[in-house]
């Protein structure tokens, strides 16, 4: 019998989860074991797994779960260096060269596991089959409103936190926007035709921000971009590949512009694929902006766990999305775990 195992997530600020109560029933009707690990934080309660059929588990115990089961999380795990003997379903952010990453790869080597990244769970067509997105590209636009809105008041955005909808986000973003006291800003989205992007363009949409929409027809002849520096706002919701344009480059800190605030919520400044070299690490909850410039101002957005500012509605919209995948999880030599061993296989095979 096929055994998931729901872990705990360990990252702070993170209370979103890849299976519903809903989705949990599903598989176990299907024939999987589920166990489920208490949690702190998690926005869905333990409560409505037990009802569902779930064996539960103590927090943070799935070290010690069975090997053969097949641990399922969201974002990083401790970066102990231990090895890893089970089979890992996450976001490992390690096939890019970023030194975490490569680390990560290490640790499934010496311990014999293996890792079907999230990342590249993909249809025949080579589609994700789920993704955060829409969520990413909504809060992001949400930060990087409120990294400007605290530019008008002279100061630097302060920390941001968890809201429990969508339209609660939007009440408490309105009344920051209005006591900054100015002429909403003009944003500029690059990709805005993919999820990430309707995702940011819904955001702004809704408080009144003028939008120009761009994507790969206007991004093709690879720069330079000087309309990127005409608007106030630029958020970049395009995934970094090889031959991905330079969007903002360094020399823009003090060139002429009207750019003030970069919201990268695509956020790889790790890879070596970065099309936003203005800056060179992400930023946190408590801490949202970073200043990369003084005069005229530039702050850069690049929080890489966005969806999680409001977790129930992007883990449902996200489970939704997985849970067709999570009940072939019996045919693993097959469809969109096999494509995503073979991904695993590739990368762990350069470390």
């Amino acid at each position: 019998m096929t055994h998931v195992w729901v872990r705990a997530e360990q990252r702070p600020n993170e209370e979103r989860v890849g299976l519903t109560p809903e989705g949990a029933k599903a598989l176990i009707d299907a024939g999987l074991r589920v166990t489920v690990e208490e949690s702190d934080v998690r926005a869905i309660p333990i409560d409505g797994y037990r009802d569902a059929g779930c064996a539960t588990a103590p927090q943070n115990s799935w070290p010690e779960a069975p090997k053969d089961a097949i641990i399922f999380g969201l974002k990083e795990l401790p970066e102990d260096g231990t090895p890893l003997i089970h089979c890992h379903i996450m976001f490992g952010h390690a096939y890019k060269r970023q030194p975490a990453g490569q680390a990560l790869l290490r640790r499934f080597k010496a311990g014999g596991g293996m890792l079907y990244d999230l990342e590249y769970l993909v249809d025949e067509d080579g589609r994700r089959v789920a993704a955060f997105g829409y969520w990413a590209g909504y809060a992001g636009a949400a930060v990087a409103l409120r990294c400007w809105a605290a530019q008008q008041r002279g100061s630097i955005a302060g920390p941001v936190g968890v809201f429990g909808s969508s339209a609660e986000l939007l009440a408490d973003l309105q009344e920051d926007l209005m006591r900054a006291g100015a002429t909403r800003p003009t944003a500029i989205v690059i990709g805005a035709l993919g999820r990430v992007g309707t995702g940011a363009t819904d955001l702004c949409t809704a408080m009144g921000v003028p939008v120009t929409r761009w994507d790969m027809a206007e991004t093709a002849h690879g720069g330079p971009f000087p309309e990127i520096l005409a608007h106030d706002l630029f958020l970049n919701c395009i995934l970094a590949r090889p031959g991905t344009p330079v969007f903002v480059p360094v020399s823009a800190k003090t060139a002429p512009r009207r750019l003030s605030v970069i919201g990268d919520i695509a956020c790889d400044p790790g890879s070596d694929y970065n099309p936003i070299p203005v800056y060179d690490r992400t930023t946190t909850w408590d801490a949202p902006a970073l200043r990369v410039h003084d005069d005229p101002v530039l702050d850069v957005t690049a929080i890489d766990n966005l969806p999680s500012m409001l977790p129930v509605e992007s883990s449902e919209d996200y489970a939704a999305q997985l849970l067709p995948s999570l009940l072939t999880l019996s045919s693993l030599e097959a469809g969109v775990w096999a494509r995503a061993k073979a991904a695993f296989d590739t990368h762990s095979a350069e470390v």
